[in-house]
């Protein structure tokens, strides 16, 4: 009779071969995925300059690198979370600010075809770039969307705290959700001041 742990050599190598290959996949997609962070980055710097064609564009590059993310996994690797997600919540955020700050409707989860989690943290980042874009309007003398950039960021914030489910579901979103209450709220103070302000210097004027 053969020793019962014979057969612990072959499993191990199975094992060896698993984890080889998902090493091998995860360094096939995390320099993917740091460029559509690059991209998504570089969009909504080009956002912030007012140039929307050049920030659907490279929308649209980090776009065609997430899908050679997804079939770097289409075998069925499970290494999703981490830094894909990170890459995903970065085009969530770049893609959402755009949409609004074109006037149109925030995409979805399913037209952006990423993950439901990395998407509610695109929409949690997307209001401080909504903040940022108000804010630079604000210094221009341009109050003109002022009360319409608030209105979607209160949505925004009014859908996350609906979101009450356990952190190892939602990847800490509750906390980031916490952290934009206060950009919604420090919004709100800096364009009522400045709203009253103008009030002020129309009558003065």
């Amino acid at each position: 009779m053969g020793r019962l742990t014979e057969n612990l050599d072959a499993i191990a190598d199975r094992v060896r071969e698993s984890f080889a290959a998902k090493d091998a996949t995860r360094e096939k997609v995390l320099p993917i995925c740091r460029e559509v962070i690059r991209y998504s980055s570089l969009s909504i710097r080009a956002l912030h300059r007012q140039e929307l064609g050049t920030s659907a564009e490279l929308l649209q590059s980090a776009r065609k690198l997430l899908d050679e993310a997804e079939e770097a996994l289409a075998d069925g690797i499970e290494i999703r979370t981490g830094f894909l997600i990170d890459a995903q919540k970065e085009y969530a955020e770049g893609s959402i600010a755009l949409a609004l700050v074109m006037g149109k409707q925030p995409p979805t989860p399913e037209e952006l075809k990423i993950d439901p989690v990395a998407y509610l943290h695109g929409l949690a980042e997307a209001m401080g770039e909504l903040r940022r874009y108000l804010l630079d309007s604000m210094r221009k003398g341009d109050l003109s969307r002022g009360e319409e950039f608030l209105s979607d960021m209160d949505d925004i914030y009014n859908v996350l705290v609906t979101m009450d489910f356990p952190d190892a579901i939602t990847h800490g979103l509750r906390r980031t959700t916490d952290n934009m209450r206060g950009v919604l709220e420090k919004t709100r103070s800096d364009l009522t001041l400045t709203i009253r302000q103008k009030e002020l210097e129309d009558r003065l004027g």
